[in-house]
């Protein structure tokens, strides 16, 4: 029996250690925002924070995951009013949506770690992170709105 904290919450999960997060976030906790995408950490649509870091949900085992806080989509901000969620919105990013969550968990971490980064650092931040639709110029322009100061965010509080 293993304990997690996932969003705050504190669940008691049976399932072999090995198991990825993945799929206790999807199918034991209906978590889904989280999503399946090469299955080899690759493609970062499975992206979670774990204690502020990223991480890849679906090669995470949770066995590793003892007196650690687990953050998902659903857990970045429940209001969805996340700087990052609203510049998402602003900028029009989605086109599919489907890398859509892994990359906003991606970029919460980076401005956690460097709230006013450059291009450049956007750019290697997300590099783990695909988007087959091609938004990336969309995607950086949201972390750069998301960045700015409350006032200076195009109307976003």
């Amino acid at each position: 029996m293993l304990n997690l904290y996932i969003n705050g919450d504190r669940y008691r999960i049976d399932l072999p250690g090995d198991t990825p997060l993945l799929w206790v976030l999807r199918d034991q906790l209906g978590l889904t925002g989280t999503k399946f995408g090469c299955g080899e950490g690759l493609c970062g649509a499975c992206t979670v924070h774990i204690d502020g870091e990223a991480a890849r949900a679906c090669q995470t085992p949770i066995s590793t995951l003892n007196d650690k806080e687990v953050t998902t989509i659903e857990g970045l901000s429940p209001r969805g009013d996340h700087p990052l969620q609203k510049a998402w919105v602003a900028e029009e990013v989605p086109q599919c949506g489907y890398c859509q969550c892994g990359m906003i968990m991606s970029a919460a971490a980076l401005l956690k770690k460097k709230p006013k980064p450059s291009e450049t650092e956007i750019d290697q931040a997300l590099a783990g992170n695909l988007c087959r639709c091609g938004t990336y110029n969309r995607i950086r322009k949201a972390v750069q709105r998301a960045a700015l100061p409350v006032g200076k965010q195009g109307g976003l509080k």
